[in-house]
């Protein structure tokens, strides 16, 4: 069954209203083939205990899909044209994908006073920014207002921000720039008019990001769980914020040696406020909570 099969599937009788009284619960056993599946391929942990709320985020995809039951979604998925049409639907309903601009801002003020005076005294010409786990591109966006504001009053420095994540859906999102105008109500009046276009409609108002701050982004597909990040190995900074929660130990461990290996010596890591990694075998010294820089 193809997924445009799936999506024409409305000469059987079933009516809208058929799926607004949709009750069926996801069974353990359906559910564990899709968690193994999740950690499997993507390294994410979904216990026992995250079975209702995976039921819950898969039952917009069963309705749109209009199919009749959760078994019936899962043998659709496993299929080659469900792997095929639908993994990327699938990603974006079972990964967490909450951001927001200059979210934990005691990483943006480090940037901007310790580690960017640091290599200017270095003699750093251009900075090398990698925002893993970008989501819809608040952060990377972020980063880059931040650079822009230290190099106008720094001359001499560039940089470049790259954008990863495991999700197209969220990686279209951010290559697009376009976001409610109340997610940037938090940011200062002068870096709004400065960074964002504002829309014309006031029932639906949003804004852009302006465009000579998208072109210092440069947006890519990544999975941690690969063998090898297609990525370059010299970053200056990495950011991989509130991600690391969702693998158990070991895979934490061995993300966070793949993304060492691609930090430059001397460079930055940022992580979670939520996120730990005491005791852990990597090649960082810990500056201060949540700020690490490679040896």
């Amino acid at each position: 069954m193809s997924l445009t099969d799936v999506e024409k599937r409305r000469g059987d009788g079933l009516e809208d209203t058929d799926f607004e009284c949709f009750r069926a619960e996801l069974s353990k056993e359906d559910f564990k083939q899709f968690s193994d599946y999740i950690y499997d391929q993507f390294g994410i942990k979904m216990p026992e205990v995250k079975r209702v709320m995976l039921q819950g985020r898969l039952l917009k995809r069963i309705r749109d899909l209009k199919m009749h039951s959760y078994t019936e979604y899962k043998e659709y998925f496993f299929s080659r044209e469900g792997q095929q049409n639908e993994l990327y639907n699938f990603l974006s309903v079972v990964t967490t994908n909450k951001t927001d601009f200059f979210r934990e801002s005691v990483h943006f003020d480090f940037l901007q006073n310790e580690a960017l005076p640091e290599m200017e005294r270095e003699g750093k010409k251009n900075v090398k920014i990698w925002s893993a786990a970008c989501s819809s591109g608040e952060e990377p966006y972020t980063i880059s207002i931040v650079m822009n504001e230290y190099i106008e009053h720094h001359p001499g420095m560039t940089f470049t921000v790259l954008g990863t994540d495991i999700s197209a859906n969220v990686l279209e999102k951010a290559a697009r720039g376009v976001y409610a105008e109340k997610l940037i109500n938090m940011i200062p009046l002068e870096m709004k008019r400065k960074y964002f276009l504002r829309s014309k409609d006031r029932e639906n108002p949003t804004v852009r990001v302006v465009p000579a701050l998208q072109r210092t982004l440069s947006l890519k597909y990544l999975n941690f769980m690969d063998q090898n990040y297609e990525v370059d190995n010299d970053f200056d900074v990495i950011f991989c914020r509130n991600v690391l929660i969702y693998f158990d130990r070991e895979t934490q461990e061995r993300v966070i040696n793949k993304l060492c290996s691609k930090l430059r010596s001397g460079g930055y890591l940022f992580i979670g406020h939520s996120e730990s990694m005491a005791n852990m075998d990597v090649p960082l010294e810990n500056i201060q909570p949540t700020i690490f820089k490679r040896k």
